[in-house]
């Protein structure tokens, strides 16, 4: 897997520099109704409910088709994608994880900015019309959106509350720090009906990324890579350490159980078997789908003897990419299309039904008129908790090239401090020289 993201960092930022990505086509005289192709990287009911938008847009106008385009997971859009610009046949918008934010930013000539496309069209998007915390993930230096935010998530704290009024704790009350969590955890234990305390999805980016924002902890210099693709990765400290060390001592105690690299703890809470866990945001549909038991949520622990916890958390899910190579009648009809995403009631609808964050304030105030948060307040927790305080160069995001295929770097350093394979400071010492030989060859291929 690493050598397949490898190749499509390197591939991508090579792709910038090929004759090919020299501008839009040549303009022909548009033959309505244009179809453009969407490629997506999210399948299920999440998927499905992308196609429904999709079609919702095309019946509002006769000049343009959306067509959505399911690619497995992200990682094999991005491969399919840059495989397709080689070819000239690349899709009109493509749907990239956060982590691939840094590659695609290095990328500039695959790219057509966001923000040029729809001033061009007459429609220039209002960055306060949107959360900061998101736009400041997908900006520029000079604050210009590059890709449209769509489907941002954060991770939040999910407990059992029937678990928890077994045990004797108080299901208003959870858990707020790290020391309050093991005490949960063993208490819970002590039932003898679970076979751990707690479990997490996605270890890199809650145990690390997350853990660092939440924190106002640097991953890495030049505020997290947004100031310069010359960034160092800094995330091997004594506070790092420390919890990666506890995680692996807990484990070895039965209070936390490592659920793999992914999502793949999900089945652990939704069965009953592990009563609290950190998941996504977005997790909420297949959560309250699945699970018999009532849950709620509360935010991220912090270690509460380190200075400036909690801080904010920050964004994960993905954001739309618009291509380069398109003709100008194409990037008007993509720029209405985005338009029509942007509108207050599609994303309340779209927030409301998959649990990702509204991405603007009006979609957030919509919700709340409705009486959404009344009835589900999970979902303004993750708001609450990403907005907590203004974000810093800490916590406002990642901007690092590369960044998946370190992010399975530091997935290594963990598993082997998780396994006793290595100590955590030597797994973390490991992880950042690895992830900064990638930001070195990164830098090379953009210079």
């Amino acid at each position: 897997m690493i050598r397949k993201l490898l190749f499509v960092g390197v591939c991508l930022a090579g792709v910038a520099a090929m004759a090919f990505a020299g501008g839009a086509r040549e303009e022909a005289r548009p033959d309505y109704p244009m179809e453009l192709e969407m490629w997506i990287g999210l399948g299920g009911d999440l998927g499905q409910r992308i196609e429904e938008m999709a079609a919702d847009f095309n019946s509002s106008q006769d000049k343009y088709i959306i067509n959505v385009v399911e690619q497995g997971d992200y990682e094999e859009a991005m491969t399919s994608a840059i495989a397709a610009y080689r070819a000239g046949n690349q899709p009109h918008i493509l749907q990239v994880y956060e982590v691939g934010t840094g590659t695609f930013m290095g990328s500039r000539q695959v790219i057509k900015p966001v923000y040029e496309l729809m001033a061009e069209a007459g429609m220039p998007m209002n960055k306060a019309d949107y959360l900061s915390q998101v736009t400041s993930y997908y900006s520029d230096l000079e604050g210009n959106m590059l890709s449209f935010p769509f489907n941002s998530s954060t991770p939040i704290f999910y407990y059992n509350v029937e678990a928890f009024r077994e045990a004797g704790l108080d299901p208003h009350d959870p858990p707020s720090t790290w020391p309050e969590v093991a005490e949960a955890a063993k208490k819970l234990m002590a039932t003898g009906n679970y076979s751990a305390g707690f479990t997490f999805q996605w270890p890199s980016w809650t145990q690390m990324e997350n853990f660092s924002a939440w924190h106002n902890l640097p991953l890495g210099t030049k505020a997290n890579g947004m100031l310069g693709w010359d960034s160092e990765l800094v995330f091997n400290d004594e506070v790092r350490v420390r919890h990666l060390q506890q995680l692996a001592d807990w484990q070895k105690e039965g209070v936390f159980q490592y659920g793999g690299r992914r999502g793949d703890a999900t089945p652990l809470f939704t069965s009953g078997d592990v009563p609290m866990y950190i998941a996504s945001s977005a997790a909420y549909a297949g959560i309250a789908r699945t699970a018999d038991f009532e849950f709620s949520a509360g935010f991220l622990p912090y270690w509460p003897d380190v200075a400036g916890a909690p801080q904010n958390s920050i964004i994960g899910g993905g954001s739309l990419w618009v291509m380069g190579g398109h003709s100008d009648a194409e990037y008007r009809g993509i720029a209405e299309f985005f338009a029509y995403l942007s509108s207050a009631e599609v994303q309340a609808e779209w927030h409301q039904f998959s649990g990702y964050l509204p991405v603007t304030y009006a979609a957030w105030e919509l919700s709340r008129e409705q009486g959404f948060y009344d009835k589900i307040p999970i979902h303004n927790t993750a708001i609450a908790q990403i907005t907590l305080n203004p974000p810093t160069d800490h916590s406002r995001g990642l901007r690092f090239g590369m960044f998946p295929q370190i992010r399975n770097v530091i997935l290594d350093g963990m598993e082997a401090a998780l396994t006793g394979e290595m100590t955590a400071q030597r797994a973390l010492d490991q992880a950042v020289s690895r992830g900064n030989a990638l930001l070195r060859e990164f830098e090379r291929t953009i210079q």
